[in-house]
């Protein structure tokens, strides 16, 4: 691929338009050849692979503050990794390139390709550990949910927000024994629970999309996870805080070190994304937010949506690949 010269103040609507997506499709498709074959590590690796040589085009100077591990845990796309071509601005990129290995060994659906890319210095440098979440939609008055407030109260208040009874509310959990407590606070009071075995990130992006019948997300979940989460929040809206959870020496060694000073901080979605940011995730099997990779006899068919944070943009690309071979092997 030929060098791409782009302006700095363009940069991030260049790679919105076509670059973004091309790197989360490469990573899509490598995954989704491995659908259902049960290989969880081969079929990240595949797309870890496929990420790292599309960001590698990339007319950028990019640091991986959000990804698989750390360096000695190489070759993932590890925390700190350098990325890009160097010809362009410094952006701090978060990954997953694979959320849900689990889905796609088994081809169950919600498995997507993710990445987030921000002005260098501007995403919150979290490690590879728990994080307490709550997140909902665009279009309610900021403080109507509360990291620190019961289950219960967070689901009245939304209810009250809403203008509808909690019986019409539904809560979004990952599907974990530690939830077993709030997921009885919410049914208590009347709401809905939804379970989701793994894709956190998609899980709280789906707060904000009318169509998945999702008002609220809650729960513990990863680190990395939720910084992602925040990029597209930024983008199209919505209220989010979290609370790492550091609970070993290790990790507020490791904490420490990554600049964070205060362990028990409640952060919002501007401490975890300042400044312009862009959001993209293509889909790996089909689920609620994005059709999976269809493999053709000559054409391979993905549907991404992209977004950035500054205009409010959100695009839906389906993009048909006509060179097969080519496409997940260059």
């Amino acid at each position: 691929m030929a060098s791409i010269t782009v302006q700095p103040e363009l940069l991030l609507e260049r790679i919105l338009s076509l670059e973004i997506v091309r790197v989360t499709e490469r990573a899509a498709v490598s995954a989704a050849l491995l659908r259902g074959h049960g290989k969880e590590k081969a079929s990240d690796q595949a797309a870890v692979d496929a990420m790292r040589r599309e960001l590698n085009k990339l007319p950028i100077d990019g640091t991986v503050v959000i990804g698989e591990g750390e360096m000695d845990e190489a070759p993932m796309l590890f925390i700190g990794e350098k990325v890009g071509n160097k010809n362009g601005p410094k952006v701090d990129i978060a990954v997953d390139p694979l959320e849900g290995t689990t889905l796609c060994a088994k081809n169950m659906p919600g498995a997507i390709a993710t990445l987030a890319m921000a002005d260098g210095g501007t995403l919150l440098h979290a490690p590879d550990c728990y994080m307490d979440k709550i997140a909902i939609g665009p279009g309610y008055p900021k403080g109507t949910i509360d990291l620190d407030a019961p289950p219960e109260e967070n689901i009245l208040n939304l209810a009250k927000a809403k203008g509808v009874k909690p019986s019409e509310i539904t809560a979004i959990l990952l599907d974990r024994p530690r939830h077993a407590d709030i997921i009885a606070a919410v049914r208590k009071v009347g709401a809905a629970v939804s379970l989701i075995s793994d894709g956190d990130v998609a899980g709280v992006i789906h707060c904000a999309e009318p169509k998945t019948g999702i008002d609220i997300y809650l729960g513990i979940g990863g680190a990395p996870e939720g910084v992602l989460s925040a990029a597209a929040l930024r983008c199209i809206g919505g209220q989010m805080q979290t609370r790492l959870i550091i609970d070993t020496e290790e990790l507020r060694e490791r904490t420490l070190k990554m600049g964070i000073k205060d362990a028990k901080k409640k952060y919002e979605i501007e401490d975890m994304v300042r400044g312009d940011c862009l959001f993209a995730a293509t889909g790996v099997t089909s689920g609620a937010m994005l059709a999976g990779v269809k493999f053709g006899k000559h054409v391979i068919e993905t549907e991404t949506v992209v977004m950035r944070s500054i205009t409010g943009t959100v695009r839906r690309v389906i993009a048909e690949h006509r060179q097969f071979e080519k496409f997940h092997l260059d």
